[in-house]
């Protein structure tokens, strides 16, 4: 065999033997490759000019040979500089000295900024937080409560029952999250000062102004010689501290099974400042809750003697009291889960 072709095939050989992963510095050593084969004083060029000095007769195979190891030079190094490519690529997606692309962080939903100020509010005047179970019996929801047999909060239409059957008692998802309020009495002695917040659950068709799942807060006073003007008292600190000093309150009467007797409450209209728009219908008032003196018979079925201690009660609405604040026209809006509508709030604290 000609000595030139078993040069010619040694370089084959060690071209496919030639691996990329025992380069150091990838493509500054796959250019000194490149060089090396295919450059002007490189391995090829040199066999090249031996070449002309071969025999006509042995020239053909010997063009061969060269060809062949010209074509596996440039292939190596194609694949080679694919490779250096694709790892700077992957190498610039994780480069540690870029700066760093923040995540978004997320915010707290308006819901819980509301029933956070709320509870703030509350317990910088001695009020607990006390919480229960959302699934409740008759007794806690309803009896205890000084609700007659045939009041219309015990027809299907207003609760959603999760047992009714005739001889047993009733068990419901909690209509109103008053049900704390008898827990906390039957198993606490005055003096009781504790608010309940929680998700209650009604029986009614969804709506831009009605849902069939929202929030309460719910609180309670009992003490001796608790009177309807610290009642009054508490409503107005809470109106202010809640809507601002300039909101104004008054007092309407209303029927609530468990108070006696019993209010609901209206504020100052925030947006015009009493003086009527759309937001209040033009009356320049708000009605955001409803309040009372906890009924006699209400104590008296949680074990609290009525003729040594008196207390108040009063409930509002969470998503009520959310609308109202940053004027949200629509219930909705606050299930639905649409980033639109969360990102507004992102920067209350």
């Amino acid at each position: 065999m000609n000595p030139l072709k078993d040069k010619i095939q040694a370089y084959i050989e060690d071209i496919q033997a030639t691996s990329i992963e025992k380069f150091q510095d990838r493509a500054a050593e796959v250019e000194m490759f490149r060089v090396k084969y295919l450059g002007k004083k490189g391995i090829i060029s040199d066999l090249f000019e031996q070449f002309k000095a071969v025999p006509n007769d042995e020239k053909k195979d010997l063009g061969k040979a060269l060809n062949m190891l010209k074509v596996a030079a440039m292939d190596k190094i194609e694949e080679f500089k694919s490779f250096v490519e694709e790892h700077e690529a992957e190498e610039q997606a994780h480069d540690l000295t870029m700066p760093t692309d923040f995540a978004q962080l997320g915010s707290r939903h308006v819901l819980s900024v509301v029933l956070n100020e709320i509870t703030d509010i509350f317990s910088r005047i001695g009020f607990t937080v006390a919480e229960s179970v959302e699934i409740e019996d008759d007794w806690h929801l309803f009896s205890a409560l000084n609700f007659p047999p045939d009041h219309p909060a015990r027809d299907m239409q207003d609760t959603f029952f999760v047992e009714k059957e005739e001889g047993k008692q009733e068990v419901a998802l909690r209509t109103h999250t008053s049900s704390v309020q008898v827990r906390v009495m039957e198993k606490t002695k005055p003096p009781i000062r504790i608010i309940a917040p929680g998700r209650v659950f009604r029986n009614e068709a969804i709506s831009a102004r009605a849902h069939c799942i929202f929030h309460q807060v719910e609180a309670l006073y009992v003490d001796k010689n608790v009177s309807f003007a610290d009642l009054k008292q508490t409503l107005l600190y809470f109106a202010k501290e809640m809507f601002g000093e300039q909101t104004q309150i008054r007092l309407r009467p209303s029927y609530f099974p468990f108070t006696e007797p019993s209010a609901e409450m209206d504020i100052s209209c925030s947006v015009c400042g009493g003086k009527g728009c759309n937001i209040c219908k033009g009356t320049g008032w708000l009605e955001i809750l409803g309040c009372g003196m906890v009924d006699p018979n209400v104590l008296q079925a949680c074990g609290i003697d009525p003729k040594e201690y008196t207390g108040f009660a009063l409930g509002m609405g969470v998503e009520r009291m959310a609308m109202l604040k940053y004027q949200i026209r629509d219930l909705r809006l606050y299930f639905e889960n649409d980033l639109r509508f969360l990102k507004q709030f992102e920067a209350i604290v």
